[in-house]
This record gives structure tokens, sequence and C-alpha cells, in this order.
């Protein structure tokens, strides 16, 4: 990318706004993202979707935002950074296209701060539930571990400590409405 060429990234925050803990208002993401010099810093739902543009290489977005997380609320919080067009081939790539149509908030990508590789597939099914489907898709920036937790997410063995072990590192999750929903937000 040329210097100075601004470019749309999502930000993925894993881990925030659950349950009452590590709490981070997108009101203040955004602040934090416009501070950094970011471009029309827009936030989806209250879990960690953070839509920006910036000049930066996403590696260097992801270091800055979560230093900047942890200076500004007193805790670490990994972000994993995706262009839109990486988002659409993970989205396009999807192995379960009707069950997403049907039950987008069970039909889940995974994605991976450092690189993902096939074979946490394997690992992350050794855990599955029998009526749980994992299936790996796309390569580099566009791979994600996608996941169908049919009975459930809140039953399902597949914990993000399963995720993260298989993947080598950490894992953060979107459901299919939010994944097609940050692309519309970063396109819009």
């Amino acid at each position: 990318m040329a210097a100075g060429t601004m470019k749309t990234y999502v930000a993925l925050l894993r881990g925030i706004n659950v349950g009452g803990n590590r709490k981070v208002p997108m009101a203040r993401l955004r602040a934090l993202a416009e501070g950094l010099g970011y471009g029309n810093p827009r936030t989806y739902v209250n879990s960690g979707n953070l839509v920006l543009e910036a000049t930066a290489s996403p590696a260097k977005v992801e270091a800055a935002l979560e230093a900047a997380i942890e200076a500004e609320f007193g805790f670490e919080v990994p972000v994993a950074v995706r262009t839109v067009q990486e988002l659409v081939k993970v989205r396009d790539a999807c192995p379960y296209p009707d069950e997403a149509e049907e039950r987008g908030n069970l039909v889940h990508a995974g994605f991976a701060k450092g690189k993902l590789e096939r074979p946490a597939a394997a690992a992350v099914e050794e855990h599955a539930g029998s009526d749980e489907r994992v299936a790996f898709v796309g390569r580099g920036r566009s791979a994600a571990l996608w996941v169908d937790y049919a009975g459930g997410v809140a039953r399902s063995k597949l914990t993000p400590a399963v995720l993260d072990r298989a993947a080598g590192g950490s894992v953060t999750m979107r459901n299919a409405r939010t994944l097609a929903k940050l692309i519309e937000l970063a396109n819009g």
C-alpha cells in the first residue's frame, strides 16, 4: 500500500464487555481510535467491533490499539485486524451457508491474532459435540476457523481456551450475522 493511502480495516477485540467484565464503552473506543489518528471510527454492537480507516499496516494498527486500550482501561485486549476484502473472503468461504442464513447467530468464524493453520480445525474438532461441526477455510490473513454451534454456544465445550490452544494463540469469534454487518458497515 502506498504511503498515505487510507485503507478500511475492521478491528476485532477479544473478550470485552462479557458478563460485566473488561468493560470498554464503545464511545470511548471510538475516541481512542480517533486519538490514534484513525479516520471515521465506527462500532457495531457492544462486543468489540471497530471499523476504522488508517494508512498503517494491519499489524501496526493491532499493536497501537492494544497498547492504547491497555493504557486507557488497564487490561490487555487481543485485537485482530482485517481488511474488508479479507472478511469478504472469509464470509464467502463459509462451509455452512444454509445454516448461516437460517441461524446466523450459531455459525461463527474464528479469527486468530497470529497465523491460523489447517491443523487447528482437527484439534478443535476433537472437543466438538455430536451436533457441532468445525472447518478451516482460507489462507494467510483470510484464514478462519468456522464452527457451527448447532446446539448453542453456551453449552459447547469449544471454549475460548480450547480454540486458543488449537490455534496456538488468541482467537476471537464472530457470528455470521455480525460478520455480514461488519462488512456492510465497512463498505457503507
